[in-house]
């Protein structure tokens, strides 16, 4: 039995990649933002990934709700995938800002937060073997936008899914990364073994399969904390443990010099002094944050007002710098046409590579049991 998926909120792939390096086909891309679509095309192209074989659809998700020709198509499509005796998914991460504690907070009123609800109203609509959704801890933590969590939970239940949830860090999984997340697992609960039928899914999701690392136990390492900034230095790392969570680990990894994105950074038009004068590790602005070549980096976020700094040359960070921070596979590139700032959007909006292979390892040894 073969796993697809129809992949949602699908960026330039990240996501996706981690599912079609562990064992499923993505068959179905939904993307509302034509220069993520091309991304996406390009990186697979690149690698030599095989195309959706339902293709690449550029348009809002609510337009499968209102459009009666798109649902009909996408059930369709579907039901082709489940009489081939195929498992059936949808995956997605709706765009966070209206939840996330630093972004909009406007919640599910939000013209973002809207989009939550229109990805578990198609799930309920269209009724796939399972799901995986993915957002912000905001969604977790916050009084009211939990509460909206817990209603759209209702709202799948109701729809006879069983469900199991966790918050989530890269860290976790090997990225080099502080980025908390809400991992959402649904499957149809008449999928669950007749043996099964009284059980959780959370009895059967086993996050010990992928977990390489204790957060609690990475967060409390004595870390390098700062140092002066040097221009163009070496040092060698002062710790012995968790090499590979460190920004230079992923750096040579990577072979960022030799990267097609090693040249694709922003040139500052003014605040060049800043960039000599922040030490090396001083993270505690709000923005400006020179990243530590010898400790993971703070969530990848880059929007208008977070400036993440090289840890010793004076300049921004390279979209190939980014893509590694992101644990990304040095053959996965970004077309050299791209703008920059669909560039930095693309990386900061898209799920670390190691977190998304260990999410769907997670789910595939779910999917094994039923």
């Amino acid at each position: 039995m073969s796993k697809v998926i129809f992949s949602f909120f699908s960026g330039s792939g990240f996501l996706d990649l981690g599912f079609e390096t562990s064992d499923y086909k993505i068959v179905f891309v939904n993307e509302f933002h034509r220069p993520f679509v091309d991304a996406y095309k390009y990186s697979r192209k690149k690698m030599g990934i095989t195309e959706p074989e339902y293709g690449y659809h550029c348009c809002d998700i609510d337009d499968f709700l209102t459009n009666s020709e798109l649902l009909s198509e996408l059930k369709h499509q579907i039901n082709i995938e489940k009489n081939k005796g195929n498992l059936v998914g949808f995956i997605g991460g709706p765009p966070c800002p209206d939840f996330s504690i630093g972004g909009k907070n406007k919640g599910k009123e939000g013209e973002n937060g809207r989009l939550t609800e229109s990805y578990i109203d198609l799930i309920c609509l269209c009724k796939p073997d399972y799901f995986m959704f993915e957002n912000v801890k905001g969604l977790w933590r916050t009084k009211r936008h939990r509460e909206f969590y817990d209603a759209m939970k209702d709202k799948l239940e109701q729809n006879e899914y069983s469900l199991s949830d966790r918050l989530t860090n890269s860290i976790e999984f090997g990225a080099p990364q502080d980025r908390d997340r809400i991992i959402l697992f649904g499957v149809d609960a008449q999928k669950l073994p007749n043996s099964r039928k009284n059980t959780e899914l959370s009895d059967l999701v086993d996050w010990n399969i992928a977990v390489k690392y204790n957060r609690d136990d990475v967060f409390n390492y004595s870390w390098p904390t700062t140092s002066e900034f040097v221009q163009n230095t070496k040092t060698k790392n002062p710790n012995d443990e968790y090499e590979d969570l460190t920004i230079q680990f992923w750096f040579d990894k990577n072979e960022i010099s030799n990267h097609p994105n090693s040249k694709h950074h922003f040139q500052p038009r003014a605040g060049l002094a800043k960039f000599e004068v922040i030490d090396e590790g001083d993270v505690g602005k709000k923005s400006y944050k020179r990243l530590h070549r010898w400790r993971y980096s703070p969530t990848a976020a880059y929007g208008n007002n977070e400036v993440h700094l090289h840890p010793y040359f004076a300049r921004r960070l390279s979209a190939a710098e980014a893509l590694a921070i992101q644990s990304l596979p040095k053959e996965f590139e970004l077309p050299p046409d791209m703008t920059l700032s669909n560039m930095f959007k693309t990386i900061g909006n898209g799920v670390p590579f190691q977190m998304s292979k260990g999410i769907a390892s997670v789910l595939n040894n779910v999917l094994e049991k039923l």
